[in-house]
């Protein structure tokens, strides 16, 4: 093992400026990769974890107010944050929705239709709607953030490391050119050289390929998830406006 790796760095050592730039540049690939690698899956295993123990929690509890406060504690759950911005909507909607004409003295009642009340709460619910929409993208952004770069690493690496290869053998029949001779022993030294350059391509993609592979597949997951919660709380809102409206009437 040991005797390997050593060869491998004289291979690259011996090899031309064009070869070794393109080992740096698949270098910095590879640990660009494995640094994306290991954040996003702390990253998503947290919010598995926190969004699972958030609705858990909701579904239990059913009181907006006692989830906003578990909400807060934890910071690394999708749905969390998206609930947190739905409620403040809801609050902001709450405290916007005053009495749109005087009240009657004699009925102890408002006046007008009360149907405009309701009118006004369900344009609430459209606001709502709206956060929540845009807080789903705004989750979605930081999740597949960074993840993209797998992908070009995926796409990209082999084909540096092809063109090492390529301009590696180039140089070599250059120097074959230049001795005159083709035996092995010529030959063999500078196409090995060349070909490090094809299996540290291929090292750098085969992770990143199926690290965007799989974090695709649990970010689609998140985002279903994400969706339900989203269209479950509006529903929760609707029904609470309209018990609301039908006590005051």
């Amino acid at each position: 093992m040991g005797i390997a790796q050593l060869d491998i760095v004289h291979m690259i050592g011996n090899a031309g400026p064009m070869v070794q730039f393109v080992m740096l540049l698949l270098l910095f690939f590879s640990i660009m990769s494995w640094a994306i690698i290991l954040i996003k899956y702390r990253y998503i295993r947290r919010a598995f974890k926190e969004s699972a123990e958030f609705s858990e929690f909701f579904w239990k509890s059913r009181d907006l107010s006692n989830a906003f406060a578990k909400a807060k504690q934890l910071p690394g759950s999708p749905q969390a944050r998206i609930f947190r911005i739905g409620y403040v909507e809801l609050k902001k909607t709450s405290q916007s929705a005053a009495p749109s004409a005087p009240s009657d003295p004699a009925t102890n009642k408002q006046a007008g239709s009360p149907s405009m009340s309701l009118d006004a709460r369900f344009t609430g619910t459209d606001n709502i709607k709206r956060s929540l929409r845009r807080a789903i993208t705004t989750e979605m952004t930081r999740m597949t953030q960074m993840v993209p770069f797998l992908a070009t690493t995926g796409n990209t690496a082999p084909f540096i490391g092809l063109f090492g290869t390529v301009w590696g053998i180039m140089n070599s029949f250059v120097g074959i050119g230049q001795k005159g001779s083709a035996n092995l022993a010529v030959v063999a030294p500078g196409i090995s050289e060349a070909l490090v350059a094809t299996a540290a391509g291929l090292a750098a993609a085969i992770p990143a390929v199926i690290a965007y592979n799989f974090f695709m597949s649990k970010i689609r997951v998140v985002e279903s998830e994400m969706d339900s919660f989203s269209a479950d709380l509006l529903n929760i809102i609707e029904r609470d406006i309209l018990r609301t409206e039908r006590r005051r009437s």
